[in-house]
C-alpha cells in the first residue's frame, strides 16, 4: 500500500497549481473479497475547492488493472487532477456582468 508521503508528495505538486485546495481525503476500499478472482481496489478522493466539490471515485469489476492498489490510486489522482483542471477552467472563465 502507497505511504501517505506518497499521497503528500502528490498534493504538494498539486498545490503549485492549484493553490486553491482546501481539503483533500483520500479513501481506498477493498470491497469484495473474491476467492476466484483477484479482489478489486476501489479508491475515492474527496477535494474541497472554492466554488465546489469534486469526487471521484475508480474502480470497477470489469478493470482487473485495480487488484493493484498502487494503479486505482494511480488513476483516481490522474482523474481528480483532470477534474480539477475542469473546475478551475470554468471558474477562470465566468465572466461577471454588472448591469447598471
Amino acid at each position: 500500500m502507497p505511504s501517505r508521503p506518497a499521497f503528500r508528495k502528490r498534493l504538494k505538486s498539486w498545490k503549485k497549481s492549484y493553490d486553491n485546495i482546501t481539503s483533500c481525503r483520500v479513501v481506498i476500499e477493498l470491497p469484495h473479497h473474491s476467492q476466484n478472482k483477484g479482489n478489486l481496489y476501489q479508491t475515492t478522493i474527496y477535494l474541497s475547492v472554492p466554488g465546489g466539490a469534486i469526487e471521484v471515485a475508480k474502480g470497477n469489476r470489469k478493470n482487473h488493472s485495480h487488484e493493484d492498489a498502487y494503479i486505482s490510486i494511480r488513476d483516481s489522482f490522474c482523474e481528480a487532477a483532470r477534474q480539477l483542471g475542469d473546475h478551475l477552467d470554468k471558474r477562470r472563465h465566468q465572466v461577471k456582468t454588472h448591469t447598471s
